[in-house]
């Protein structure tokens, strides 16, 4: 008897995991910058490995998600850290859905920056783009019919957005002291936020609307003193009300893209801001299986200067080359023109897959500024080469 419980002992893990389907990466990454650092602690090359498993169960109806992440870094204590993406139950039914946990959302159409997505916070140590984010609590409903999907969100706790520490790259000068966060809210990081979405397709049209009611995941930075005396910047998060909307229209090899947003609570009064532009794809160029897409978006901020994004009056231009090869190999070219400024910022995003199992990708930034009310000025000694091959495990 004893040695069929411990039989059964040593089966049930074997069982538990052949319930549930396993994936995920690990992902060695090399940073080398081309400048020594605006500050002494700064390095010019920087290691790290970061691993995001992912566990997926299904059983009829009901869907189980968890995904962690983790990075080891070895500059910067900052960008050391562990987050939980997901961690959810969701319930399908035939046409609504019902999901409980920490979850990702992506709300946007364009290229340069998504103004729309406001769900998640930004994990910015993992890279200044904005794509990464931290999972956040949710309850979201879902109701799916003719006239649309309608999502509802309940949203218990607030994530702070991470930065890099002192010895971190891409930062300003200042440290931003998380330690000392302040809000808006008496409730602080137990503030209660909602939201609600509505979404539809017409013929060639996408047509997405939004209102997100609750505390700013964009905090304003105040100049301050740490415990030790030293100056730091202080984030501040105060409550806004943000209504959006987002467009995207497929006319041939046209791609219109519009964001635009009207925000309530961060500023002196409500603002808005915009970006829009188009995709043009170029569908096989010289009778090759290449495509060549064209890229242009405008980017606004009503605040002007006074905007907490270095894009209040930009334009953008880029390229998408895809090779549509076996190994999926894309090339992302992009540059910013600050019009007010007359700064920019030039990047090249490439990945290629290598063998069943691996994934090789590329990225390049350029930093040209020399205006100091330019919130991009703080890193025009930051230009950097990033390489990473990621593994994934099925």
């Amino acid at each position: 008897m004893r040695k069929l419980s411990v039989l059964l002992g040593l089966l049930l893990p074997l069982q538990l995991a052949s319930a549930w389907e396993v994936s995920g990466y690990v992902e060695p990454e090399l940073r080398l910058f081309a400048q020594e650092g605006m500050q002494a602690e700064q390095a010019r090359t920087d290691v790290s490995l970061a691993i995001q498993p992912e566990f997926i169960h299904e059983r009829g109806d009901h869907q189980f998600v968890f995904t962690p992440f983790a990075r080891i870094d070895q500059q910067d204590g900052e960008r050391t850290h562990a987050d939980v993406r997901e961690l959810y139950w969701l319930y399908a039914g035939d046409d609504w859905e019902f999901q409980a946990g920490i979850g990702r959302v992506f709300w946007g159409v364009t290229e340069s920056q998504h103004l729309v997505d406001i769900i998640n916070q930004t994990d910015l140590v993992e890279n200044m783009d904005g794509e990464d984010k931290l999972g956040q609590p949710m309850i979201r409903g879902s109701l799916v019919r003719d006239w649309g999907i309608v999502d509802a969100f309940i949203l218990p706790g607030f994530r702070e957005r991470t930065w890099p520490g002192k010895k971190g790259r891409l930062r300003y000068p200042l440290v931003v002291d998380t330690d000392a966060a302040r809000y808006e809210s008496s409730r602080e990081q137990r503030h209660v936020d909602w939201a609600l979405r509505w979404t539809q397709t017409w013929g060639d049209w996408d047509i997405g609307l939004a209102h997100f009611s609750g505390t700013s995941r964009e905090p304003q930075l105040v100049p301050g003193l740490n415990s030790a005396g030293e100056a730091v910047l202080v984030p501040w998060y105060p409550l806004i009300d943000q209504s959006s909307l987002d467009l995207q229209a497929v006319k041939g090899d046209w791609l219109w893209k519009l964001e635009a947003v009207s925000r309530n609570g961060q500023w002196r009064k409500r603002y808005a801001a915009a970006t829009t532009g188009f995709e043009y794809t170029l569908v096989g160029v010289n009778d090759t299986a290449i495509d060549l897409g064209l890229i242009a978006e405008y980017l606004w901020d009503e605040r002007g200067s006074d905007a907490l994004t270095p894009f209040q009056n930009d334009l953008m231009a880029g390229a998408r080359i895809t090779l549509n090869d076996q190994q999926s190999t894309e090339l992302l070219l992009g540059l910013i023109t600050d019009l007010e400024y007359d700064s920019r910022v030039f990047s090249i995003e490439a990945s290629r897959r290598l063998f069943d199992h691996f994934k090789f990708t590329l990225e390049v930034r350029l930093f040209n500024s020399g205006e100091p009310r330019d919130l991009l000025h703080g890193f025009r000694r930051d230009d950097y080469l990033q390489v990473a091959l990621a593994w994934f495990f099925r």
